[in-house]
C-alpha cells in the first residue's frame, strides 16, 4: 500500500538546532545549505519536474529551517502573504506532477508559511510577534508570550453499508468529482465522536464501529487529515444542502472504475495526493487499514 500524501519527506528536522541561532547562521551560511524556489507559495519545478532549490549563502530574508537531507540544511524562504490559503486550487495540477517526497517537503514549508502569516500579532495582548526558533515559532516582545505551529485535526470518513459507501460533492469542486465526507474536530470531542457527528449533520446517518484508517498533513493552510471508516446503520440520507450539493452511495466497483480513470464512471476520484484517494484505494482492495509503510 502506497503512503498517503504529503508524507515521506524524509528530512532529518533537527530540533536540536532550532534554538542555536548561532549553529542555524553556520548553517545559513555553508556553501551546501539550499533554499526552496517558491512563487509566493507554490512550488517551482526545475526541467526534471522536481523542487528547484537555490544556493543560500547570501540570500535576503528571514529563511524557515526545514531540516537536514543527508546532512545537507535546508530551507525555506518566510513569503510575506496578506491573502493566505487562497491558491490551493492552482497548485493541483503542478502537485500531480511531482514526486511524493517532493510534494511532502513542499506541503512542510507551505504550511509553516501559512502559520507565519495568521500569527504576525499576538493573541495574548495584540503585539507584533517575531520569528524564532528558526522558522518554528513565533514570540511577542511586548508580553513574552511564545507562539507555535499547530495544527487543525479534521476527520474524514466513508460510511460503509451494504458493502458500498457515502460519497459526497461541494459545489466548489470540479464537475463530477465526489469524495469522502470531512469535517473538523470540534473542542471536547474524540475522532470517533467527530466522525459520527459529521455523517450525522451532513448526511442524516448513524453509524456505528468507527475505525481508523491512515492520516495526513493538508498544507491548505495546515490540517492533519485524519482518515476513518465507520458502519452506516441504514442508507437513508438527509443531506445539509448547506454542505453538499449532492451524495449517493457507491459500489465497489464503481469505486474501482472511478480509481482506474474509467470515463464510464458515475464520478470523478480524488486527486491522487488527497488522502480521500488512499481511503478508497484501501477500502477497494479490502484492508483499509494496512501499514502504512
Amino acid at each position: 500500500m502506497s503512503a498517503p500524501g504529503f508524507t515521506g519527506a524524509g528530512l532529518d528536522r533537527a530540533d536540536h538546532l532550532r534554538l542555536d541561532a548561532g549553529r542555524i547562521a553556520e548553517l545559513i551560511a555553508v556553501g551546501d545549505a539550499r533554499l526552496l524556489c517558491l512563487a509566493e507559495l507554490d512550488p517551482v519545478l526545475d526541467e526534471e519536474g522536481r523542487l528547484a532549490w537555490s544556493p543560500l549563502a547570501g540570500a535576503q530574508g528571514e529563511h524557515l529551517f526545514l531540516g537536514l537531507d543527508e546532512g545537507r540544511p535546508l530551507f525555506a524562504p518566510l513569503v510575506s502573504d496578506a491573502r493566505p490559503g487562497q491558491r490551493a486550487w492552482s497548485v493541483f495540477r503542478l502537485l500531480s506532477l511531482m514526486s511524493p517526497r517532493d510534494a511532502a517537503i513542499w506541503g512542510a514549508a507551505r504550511s509553516l508559511n501559512e502559520w507565519h502569516n495568521r500569527h504576525r500579532f499576538c493573541g495574548s495582548c495584540g503585539g507584533q510577534t517575531a520569528m524564532f526558533r528558526a522558522g518554528w515559532g513565533r514570540n511577542c516582545p511586548a508580553c513574552a508570550a511564545e507562539h507555535f505551529p499547530r495544527v487543525d485535526p479534521v476527520v474524514i470518513m466513508l460510511a460503509e453499508h451494504n458493502g458500498r459507501v457515502l460519497l459526497g460533492r461541494q459545489p466548489l469542486y470540479p464537475a463530477g468529482r465526489f469524495s469522502a465526507l470531512a469535517g473538523f474536530v470540534e473542542p471536547g470531542e474524540s475522532i470517533e465522536e467527530a466522525v459520527a457527528r459529521e455523517l450525522m449533520e451532513e448526511a442524516g446517518i448513524e453509524v456505528r464501529d468507527v475505525r481508523y484508517v491512515a492520516s495526513q498533513p493538508w498544507p491548505f493552510p495546515g490540517s492533519l487529515m485524519i482518515a476513518c471508516l465507520a458502519t452506516a446503520q441504514s442508507d437513508a440520507l438527509t443531506l445539509d444542502e448547506t454542505e453538499l450539493e449532492a451524495a449517493f452511495w457507491a459500489t465497489r466497483a464503481e469505486v474501482e472504475a472511478a480509481l482506474a480513470g474509467d470515463p464510464a464512471a458515475p464520478f470523478l476520484a480524488p486527486p491522487a495526493f488527497a488522502i480521500a484517494n488512499t481511503l478508497l484505494t484501501r477500502w477497494v482492495a479490502g484492508h483499509p487499514q494496512g501499514e502504512l509503510r
